[in-house]
């Protein structure tokens, strides 16, 4: 008898799930069909990008270089909708293959996920936007502002010094002592805000602090912004995965796009084969990025969580088969992956926002 209560409970939960992934599916294709702006405002951004990026250096070279340089084109279009629909950006998907891959300098690799994340993350950001998803403005102005100063503080001392191993695994170990974070916290029952329950003094200067950091990583490594953000919002201030994402993205995007302009129009290294690489990624980016948004505002919580923790996964796991190990690297990977674990500890064990 309990054998068919058990059977009864286990086939009225998946019918539940069922339900409920059908609800889901249909609220977003209601709001695809119904809401009016959002197919319009994505269709003339792809539109506004493909014209000029076949009319700027002619339809044959367009078409050539695509051909020439299908690689990239291809990993972007993963990539693009990575950065769209979750908070690792493209640039987490872009510096690893550049580099580990393609081998492509880290400086070069930098450089294009800034440039390729302007254009992709701008196009989702602007489908955010026009979805009417929920993000908090008040931490995306605040942190946007303390992300300049570090990008800038990146890009003119910190860039030009480094050794490019270091950069590689400082990223990978950031991310993987997070992914470490998620996947307990995943396992717990805290409570999630979604709004900032507090906002005075303290929190924009964290806010500014936060995107300060956030904006020296990603000027070393194309990324980096989006993801720390992310971290703080969900751990420190308690804040939902569905409502952190979208606001990550914005806030890469408008790091990207500041990124982009000091290295095309101050420092002006924005050159080939860099050009080439982003002209072969940017009609699949202005598509693949919105696609991201749409679909993250469809996936569930836990969803989103599987889906950063398998991203995290494979980029430590390509770090460590791809990229040379010595005693210096595996000491420095080692410091910074406790030095990132005790921060997100901290935050997760503070409770400040509970």
């Amino acid at each position: 008898m309990s054998q068919q209560k058990s059977i009864r409970r286990i086939k009225k939960d998946n019918n539940k799930n069922l339900l409920q992934l059908i609800s889901r599916w249909f609220n977003l294709a209601t709001k695809l069909v119904f809401f009016q702006y959002l197919p319009g405002i994505s269709l003339l951004t792809a539109i506004a990008v493909w014209t000029i990026w076949l009319t700027s250096n002619g339809i044959g070279t367009a078409i050539y270089n695509l051909i020439a340089h299908w690689k990239v084109a291809l990993i972007m279009s993963f990539g693009s909708m990575v950065a769209g629909g979750t908070s690792m950006g493209g640039g987490a998907v872009a510096f690893p293959f550049f580099t580990k891959v393609l081998h492509v300098p880290p400086q070069e690799a930098t450089l294009f996920s800034l440039a390729i994340q302007s254009v992709g993350m701008s196009a989702a950001s602007l489908t955010i936007v026009a979805m009417n998803t929920k993000v908090e403005w008040k931490f995306i102005r605040w942190a946007s502002l303390g992300g300049i100063f570090g990008t800038i503080l990146g890009v003119f001392f910190l860039a030009p010094i480094l050794p490019s191993n270091a950069v590689k695994f400082f990223f990978t170990m950031m991310v993987c002592s997070f992914g470490i974070t998620l996947l307990i916290l995943n396992g717990s029952r805290r409570k999630r805000n979604l709004a900032m329950s507090v906002w005075g003094r303290r929190e924009r200067l964290l806010s500014i602090l936060v995107g300060w950091f956030g904006g020296l990583i990603s000027s070393l490594v194309g990324s980096g912004m989006d993801i720390f953000c992310f971290s703080v919002m969900v751990l420190l201030f308690g804040l939902c995965e569905k409502l952190s994402t979208p606001t990550s993205v914005i806030l890469m995007a408008i790091n990207a796009v500041v990124g982009f302009i000091l290295h095309q129009y101050v420092i002006g290294d924005f050159v080939e084969p860099v050009v080439n690489y982003w002209l072969a990624a940017v009609p699949v980016v202005v598509v693949g990025a919105p696609v991201g948004a749409i679909l993250c505002s469809l996936l569930s919580r836990q969803m989103i969580i599987r889906m950063l923790i398998g991203l995290i996964f494979i980029e430590s796991l390509s770090s460590f088969l791809l990229v040379p190990l010595n005693a210096t690297i595996i000491y420095f990977s080692l410091v910074v992956f406790v030095l990132f674990s005790l921060i997100y500890y901290w935050m997760y064990r503070s409770k400040l926002y509970v």
